[in-house]
C-alpha cells in the first residue's frame, strides 16, 4: 500500500468518483495506491487532490511525508 493509497482509504474516497472527476482510470488509480513503484505525478496528485476536495499541498504533504534530505 502505497502513502496515497492509505490516504484514500482514511477519506473513505471512492475510486470511481475520483476517476470519472479526473479522467484517471480505475486501474492507475489502483496502481498509485497499491504499487510503491509507481510514480505519482504531479499532475495526478493535483487532480486526486481536487476530485476529493481537499488542498494539493497537504495532499502533497501527506504523500510525501517520510521523504527527507540527504546529510552531506
Amino acid at each position: 500500500m502505497t502513502p496515497l493509497g492509505i490516504y484514500l482509504i482514511k477519506k473513505s474516497v471512492n475510486r470511481a468518483m475520483v476517476s470519472k472527476r479526473t479522467g484517471i482510470s480505475q486501474a492507475r488509480l489502483s496502481q498509485l495506491s497499491l504499487n510503491e513503484s509507481t510514480k505519482l505525478r504531479a499532475d495526478e496528485l493535483y487532480l486526486i487532490a481536487l476530485a476529493i476536495d481537499v488542498d494539493p499541498g497537504d495532499l502533497l504533504k501527506e504523500v510525501c511525508k517520510d521523504l527527507k534530505l540527504s546529510k552531506k
